[in-house]
């Protein structure tokens, strides 16, 4: 009889995690984005956080933990108890890259994450200084093949998006072409304005104002859909290039045994801020919205992995 009232007494003092989950949240959430403020993942973060803040009648904080490419903040969130008041606004490339990238990374992307949705995607933008002879991607490519080496492009570093966008463009059309990597995506991206280098794969938030001034000239978009921040840019896989696909991306991710009803919860409620204003909000910014299930995430950062895998290794380039 004793033992029957203790497990009772125990069950009390400890609900299961159903219950648990049924009275989520009931404190503040951390948001961890492995980046300094500013950047990509830093805005859509702040969005979402911002949000899901009003729907979960929680505050939602974003700790910005930048450093080693978004490892460390991205370790820092796998680590974290898998509660839900603990995420992280992914990126591709501590998600998907770096674990091609590098020799010993402190976490799984895989295994270590418990996918809640992809939020948003956004596409790099071919874009050419004025002065290069070329307004397609047709033109680019036979300017690459008359002049092999001749073309250079940069890139916000070593196995960044815009680096690796541009690796793929040679694997896939056979050309050559001259990666020059820089401290950073705002560097690369005046050294393309000032005529230093050819061409570059910038973001869509970063090349739209210089595009509308006339700095850099837009040749395409590296996604397989056109961008509807400019819809009358071709794609590079519908200019010739097929199977052409690269993006800059960001998804909600909470650690590895987060329960069921949590990350549905919040995948829920993520669906309803992306079909609301925030949606256009985020469209504005160069931005796509998607808000697919967690099922549909995680398929998504595995086949990214192995796309990425085989990009790097292509390209030859060396594990840190």
């Amino acid at each position: 009889m004793n033992k029957i009232n203790n497990l009772v007494i125990f069950l009390a003092l400890f609900p299961t995690a159903a219950q648990a989950a049924d009275a989520y949240p009931s404190r503040p959430i951390r948001m961890i984005v492995a980046y300094p403020p500013g950047g990509g993942t830093d805005q859509v973060g702040r969005v979402m956080a911002e949000q899901l803040t009003q729907t979960l009648g929680q505050q939602v904080v974003v700790d910005n933990r930048g450093g080693a490419t978004g490892n460390i903040g991205t370790e820092l969130a796998a680590r974290a108890a898998p509660d839900g008041y603990t995420l992280l606004m992914g990126n591709v490339a501590p998600n998907a890259v770096n674990v091609s990238l590098f020799k010993k990374l402190g976490f799984d992307p895989v295994k270590d994450f418990a996918p809640v949705s992809l939020v948003a995607i956004t596409p790099n933008i071919l874009v050419a200084h004025p002065s290069l002879p070329v307004k397609t991607v047709k033109e680019l490519i036979a300017l690459a093949k008359a002049k092999p080496g001749a073309l250079n492009f940069p890139s916000a570093g070593v196995g960044s998006s815009s680096h690796l966008a541009g690796e793929l463009l040679k694997s896939l059309a056979g050309i050559s072409m001259v990666h020059i990597p820089f401290k950073g995506g705002g560097p690369a991206l005046v050294a393309t304005i000032s005529g230093e280098v050819q061409i570059m794969f910038a973001t869509m938030p970063a090349a739209m104002p210089h595009v509308k001034s006339g700095k850099v000239r837009p040749v395409a978009v590296t996604t397989t859909k056109r961008s509807q921040a400019m819809p009358d840019l071709p794609t590079i896989a519908e200019s010739g290039v097929k199977g052409y696909d690269a993006a800059t991306w960001y998804g909600l991710l909470a650690p590895a045994g987060t329960a069921k009803a949590i990350v549905d919860r919040l995948h829920v409620d993520t669906v309803k801020i992306l079909a609301g204003p925030t949606r256009q909000r985020l469209e504005v910014q160069g931005f796509e919205p998607d808000g697919g299930t967690p099922a549909a995430f995680a398929a998504y950062i595995k086949a990214e992995i192995t796309k990425w895998a085989k990009v790097i290794r292509d390209a030859g380039i060396p594990a840190e």
